[in-house]
């Protein structure tokens, strides 16, 4: 199949699912074109099958915000024509899918590809449901070909939400098991042999709760000496610096950055801590029990479908510094628990989220979408 992918450049769990499973597919000989403002998040090599086409937006004195919707739907209808795609898959309904439409209708009807939409979370859960996306976003999920979401938390949200006439399908966040997976790191560059690392991830949104990392992880370097990693970046970062400073605790952290070698990164970790308000998946800390490194993360949202409490990691409720603190302590202090949790955590990995099981739901969806277009075509013609 001839597919494109719509996406986000950025560090955020959407774009690294859509780039995973773009590489993916075209190790399967699918033939597979990105098209997003820049070179996806996690593509910085050449691969076979796979194309990357950038979208142009002009400034202009008129346009107080460049129209990225506009450019990007006008880039979409003309890969798809030059290339022959049959598959376009949006991950975002907003603006993705959306342009992703008006790219589909731009298009004469013998070349009209299949949309498939993929919702993430905050296009649902934040911008969808805003009365200036409302109206757009259902759109484009109920003229979609098919609608997937990354968890049953986030299908539901969805329906709840929408009301949609369509059924949402859930298929899942993977990763590929041998390449995240318990190894020697550069631990000794992150910390003293006798301190313990706990690590957190994200692109430090307001929802990531920030802040909170920092004070569970003041309450754990008084009781066990660690050093805490922040990776990644965003509106939250002098946050947590201002609070770290305020704690007394600033020589204790260490602030990384965005960082694509996650699986080099996270075998280092001792602890991963995700205290988000909400996950609509939880990539992050799925990565993470692959690596064996215990996590704690927030109930809330699609994240209960990953981590089981008590076994693969611990579930406290949001803003619960005490309860995340006491576990962080517990963890820490005891190898032999942590250990086996760590274990536990790879092997529920292994068994639910495995790249190949998952891609190919994905390959089952597109083949029927397309199978549905082929019935139309030829109806019509008859």
């Amino acid at each position: 199949m001839k597919i494109g992918i719509v996406c986000q450049a950025t560090a955020g769990g959407s774009g690294i699912l859509a780039t995973e499973l773009g590489l993916a597919l075209a190790k399967r000989n699918h033939e597979i074109h990105f098209i997003s403002m820049e070179s996806p998040f996690r593509l910085h090599q050449f691969e076979q099958n796979v194309f990357s086409h950038y979208v142009d937006v002009i400034n202009y004195p008129l346009f107080k915000v460049p129209p990225y919707s506009l450019a990007l739907a006008s880039k979409i209808s003309e890969i798809a024509e030059e290339f022959g795609l049959e598959i376009i898959h949006a991950h975002y309904a907003v603006p993705n899918a959306v342009a992703a439409l008006l790219a589909r209708d731009m298009l004469p009807p013998e070349k009209r590809f299949c949309l498939v939409t993929t919702l993430h979370g905050t296009d649902i859960t934040l911008v969808g449901g805003h009365p200036s996306f409302y109206r757009t976003t259902r759109y484009a999920m109920e003229n979609s070909c098919a609608v997937t979401a990354v968890s049953d938390w986030l299908n539901r949200e969805t329906c709840r939400e929408f009301q949609l006439s369509k059924p949402v399908r859930t298929i899942y966040n993977f990763l590929d098991g041998d390449k995240f997976k318990p190894r020697d790191g550069n631990r000794a560059a992150l910390a003293a042999p006798d301190e313990k690392i706990v690590m957190h991830i994200s692109n430090f949104r307001p929802v990531k709760r920030v802040t909170d990392v920092v004070r569970v992880f003041k309450k754990v370097n008084d009781a066990v000496p660690a050093r805490l990693v922040m990776v990644g970046d965003g509106p939250e970062r002098l946050a947590a610096s201002g609070v770290a400073k305020q704690l007394g605790i600033t020589d204790r952290i260490a602030y990384l950055g965005n960082y694509e070698d996650i699986e080099d990164l996270l075998p280092c970790a001792d602890l991963v801590i995700q205290p988000s308000e909400h996950e609509s998946f939880g990539l992050v800390p799925l990565e993470a029990m692959a690596c064996e490194v215990p996590v704690i993360v927030t109930a809330s949202g699609g994240i209960t479908e990953v981590v089981t409490d008590g076994e693969t990691g611990y579930l406290c409720e949001v803003g619960d510094i005490e309860t995340m603190a006491t576990h962080a302590i517990a963890l820490l202090s005891d190898e032999a628990r942590a250990g086996e949790m760590g274990r536990k955590g790879r092997a529920h990995v292994l068994k639910h989220f495995q790249k190949e099981a998952i891609v190919g739901q994905y390959e089952r969806v597109y083949a029927e979408v397309l199978q549905m277009l082929r019935k139309q075509v030829a109806s019509s013609e008859s």
